[in-house]
């Protein structure tokens, strides 16, 4: 596996303080390891409705993002429904 820095096409990429880099497939952020232990401890001490509107905003942003850059890798109706039902070759 390697990791390659990629240009940041966050919504927020001016006043985002982390590396962002292709790792695997997915999308990473560098982030130091204080920031990790921070971010884990919050999400221990969180409510489940805190954590559930966290995750609703971070959906946001990811969307936001993806409509930012073109869509890249847009399916129609009839793939997505394929992929779901498992019809894909």
């Amino acid at each position: 596996m390697s990791a390659e820095p990629i240009e940041q096409t966050s919504v927020d990429a001016a006043t985002e303080p982390y590396e962002v880099i292709h790792l695997g497939g997915e999308t990473a952020a560098v982030v130091p390891l204080h920031d990790l232990r921070r971010l884990r401890a919050l999400e221990k001490a969180a409510a489940p409705e805190a954590l559930d509107e966290a995750e609703a905003h971070a959906a946001g942003q990811a969307y936001q993002e993806w409509e930012a850059a073109g869509r890249p890798g847009e399916l129609s109706h009839d793939e997505a429904m394929e992929l779901l039902l498992g019809r894909a070759q």
